[in-house]
């Protein structure tokens, strides 16, 4: 957690500060959004799971210690959901506002949409997944009646469809390479940063993979460790990759000479010689010299060319060495 917030303050202590067109965009906001649905997640693990068990065998804890247990945990699934696809979104408004085309907003928008409906339907249901909802955390005793939704099946659907979302969201930005106008070698940075977002895509599938094994456990709070620990790295690392690209902008502008943009602002001179033309742009100067021969005039031209910075986010995306 800590590596995280330590990232998202980069990240926006160098929008906050920067110039003022760099200014505080709906993915910056999402990300800190990110990160404060996530402190209390963080609290309930550190002040409620772990004192309950989250780690030990199960038959080593009392009977109060099971169900608060159960109760804590409910809250962190329910956590866990909302911080993902707050995380998810963070990084569809960053595509959003780094792609103007038309067929690409459109699908990016498509899948914002989709996003939140099936982040809203996740939380909902894990809220109401077991009627009365304490049933949830009183149902091991089997002193209380109540019904519960196949939990297994829900956590299951929902990492599955997480997924495939992160697939889709990675194709996104790859798509809009061809477009690019940059060398090989600068395309091939671009895709290097965009991939390390795979990495919490593995942490996905490596966290199924427990998810899967659980339904068959018999020690739940043993099990459950290696559950929260992936569960935590996942959106870590999501975090963190959402935040590589304001990095490398500090990274710039403290290291110039090894990691300089591209795009600086530059005065360029284009001198031309003997009457041809060269570059316009900019304010000129000029003056006739008088050669020594009487039938030939040399004229010079100098052109100061202005290059203004182009906009802070597609600095971070394509300037890339």
């Amino acid at each position: 957690m800590a590596v995280s917030a330590f990232f998202v303050l980069s990240r926006l202590t160098q929008k906050v500060f920067s110039r003022a067109e760099a200014q505080m965009a709906m993915d910056d906001y999402l990300i800190l959004a990110t990160l404060l649905v996530g402190q209390p997640s963080t609290i309930l693990i550190d002040r409620g799971l772990i004192p309950n068990g989250l780690g030990r065998d199960i038959w080593t804890l009392n009977f109060g210690q099971v169900t608060a247990f159960g109760k804590y945990f409910y809250w962190v699934e329910i956590c866990y959901f909302a911080q993902l696809s707050v995380l998810k979104l963070a990084f569809l408004f960053f595509y959003k506002r780094i792609f103007p085309g038309r067929t690409i907003q459109r699908i990016i928008m498509a899948t914002i949409f989709f996003s939140i409906l099936y982040g809203t339907v996740f939380v909902i249901v894990a809220v109401f997944q077991c009627r009365p909802i304490s049933y949830y955390w009183t149902k091991w005793d089997g002193e209380h009646s109540g019904r519960c939704i196949n939990i297994n099946a829900l956590v299951w659907a929902n990492a599955a469809i997480s997924i495939a979302v992160d697939l889709w969201m990675l194709g996104i930005p790859l798509s809009q390479l061809v477009h690019l106008k940059l060398s090989w070698s600068k395309k091939a940075g671009v895709v290097v940063m965009f991939c390390l977002g795979t990495f919490a895509t593995v942490i996905s599938i490596i966290r199924l993979q427990f998810l899967i094994s659980f339904a068959r456990t018999q020690n739940p709070t043993w099990d459950q460790q290696n559950i929260t620990k992936w569960s935590a790295i996942e959106i870590a690392v999501g975090v963190v990759c959402s935040c590589i690209p304001s990095i490398r902008v500090i990274l710039v502008r403290v290291l110039p000479r090894t990691l300089s943009s591209s795009h600086d602002s530059k005065r360029r001179a284009y001198h031309s010689t003997e009457g041809k033309a060269s570059k316009a742009g900019g304010s000129t100067r000029g003056h006739p010299e008088v050669g020594g021969s009487d039938k030939v005039i040399h004229y010079t031209k100098t052109f100061e060319l202005n290059q203004s910075r182009r906009d802070e986010d597609e600095v971070e995306l394509v300037s890339i060495r």
